[in-house]
């Protein structure tokens, strides 16, 4: 008998990554070279005291048992401890911290746990595409909220219209940004809890990229914020930070309803994750942060190698103050699909086009500087050699 798919899930668009990877695949198997700056996971290594400490915990028979729904105490007290020191924030580790099994399924599982169908979503637009598709998976509305480069990729909340601000439940916001790596200052964060709890909105703000920063630049939570713990939840990531993407672990902090909401439908869908692994996110967490410094001066020089291929092709993007992306232009005369497109055909080199993460990334392609630098200095290279200047 064929599976027939529920009407929803026909009407969900594929995963922009899934179909990249068959076409990957199969142009690797018709023997071309791909350099691959589409996906954003992390080529450096995992910290080795992290891995040390898995080890070890791996040695312990009762690591092996369930853990608690919301995540064992040591892990749950070190995003505790991470937020006071890091942030100037206190945290009730047992009401206002929850562990996650990465933070895209806590967010997909946050939608579920919030809106009723027909409710309203605000997302930003360019934005990480599982905001919309768990939106749609709940049977809500995603109303975008435009990020567009002349008001440096924030949205105006002010342009959000009356009747969509009446029926919307929770508004999603994330910086650094991905696809943008656009940053804020706490000034912006002020601005958006003050209006969303004026117009009764939750807000749940994205903050994978928080320490993946450059040069003076320190990301603030929106939690620093005071009384943002009345409306605000914030998600965090150890993937990117630590480069720990395999290990599949993260948290939810914050409002204290929200956070408990959550924990319902958690706790009867998922085991929470595997012992050792939040023993060596809580040693990650509670470690001397310097050691990210390095790691960061990387990316930071890799975005400088980029953009100065891309200046080659007459194309003008800044490395930005966090994440580990860049956002750029494409030529004039050619869409994004069409241009990222070309890219690969003509040198072997995958980029994401803007429209991957929403109608308002037309006109964009995202770069991802997490492969060897050896890999991303020949990437640079291709790219110089596309057949057009602007």
């Amino acid at each position: 008998m064929k599976a027939v798919p529920s009407q929803i899930v026909k009407e969900l668009p594929p995963y922009l990554f899934s179909g990249l990877n068959r076409k990957k695949a199969a142009l690797r198997k018709s023997g071309i070279d791909l350099i691959d700056l589409g996906i954003g996971d992390p080529d450096l290594p995992t910290p080795a005291f992290i891995v040390d400490k898995l080890i070890k915990e791996l040695k312990h028979p009762q690591n092996m048992r369930y853990s608690t729904f919301n995540g064992c105490p040591e892990y749950r007290e070190a995003v505790a401890d991470f937020y006071l020191k890091q942030y100037n924030t206190k945290l009730n580790p047992e009401q206002e911290v929850m562990t996650l099994i990465g933070s895209k399924e806590g967010i997909a599982n946050l939608v579920q746990a919030m809106i009723d169908p027909g409710d309203i979503v605000l997302i930003p637009d360019p934005s990480y595409p599982v905001y919309r598709m768990a939106v749609h998976l709940a049977g809500g509305v995603a109303h975008p909220m435009p990020l567009l480069p002349e008001k440096g990729f924030v949205p105006d909340f002010t342009a959000i219209p009356t009747n969509v601000l009446k029926r919307a439940k929770l508004s999603f916001l994330n910086y650094p940004g991905n696809p943008t790596g656009a940053c804020v200052d706490l000034d912006f964060f002020e601005e958006a809890v003050h209006f969303f709890k004026k117009h009764g909105i939750y807000l749940a703000h994205d903050s994978a990229y928080n320490l993946v920063t450059y040069g003076n630049y320190k990301a603030p939570s929106i939690l620093e914020v005071p009384d943002a713990n009345s409306i605000a939840v914030e998600f965090g990531s150890l993937s990117k930070a630590f480069n720990m993407t395999g290990f599949r672990i993260g948290y939810v902090v914050g409002n204290e309803e929200i956070v408990q909401t959550l924990h319902t439908v958690k706790s009867n869908l998922d085991s929470c994750q595997f012992l050792p692994i939040q023993k060596a996110a809580a040693a990650a967490l509670t470690s001397d942060l310097s050691l990210l410094n390095d790691r960061n001066s990387i990316y930071e020089k890799r975005g400088r190698v980029m953009t100065n291929a891309l200046e080659a092709l007459g194309i003008k993007a800044q490395v930005p103050k966090g994440s580990i992306f860049l956002w750029a232009p494409v030529p004039d005369g050619l869409t994004s699909a069409a241009f990222c497109e070309k890219v690969m055909d003509e040198t072997g080199v995958v980029v994401t086009p803007g429209t991957a993460f929403g109608e308002h990334g037309e006109g964009y392609f995202r770069i991802s500087l997490s492969v060897p630098d050896d890999r991303l200095i020949e990437a640079a290279e291709r790219m110089k050699n596309v057949s057009f200047k602007v």
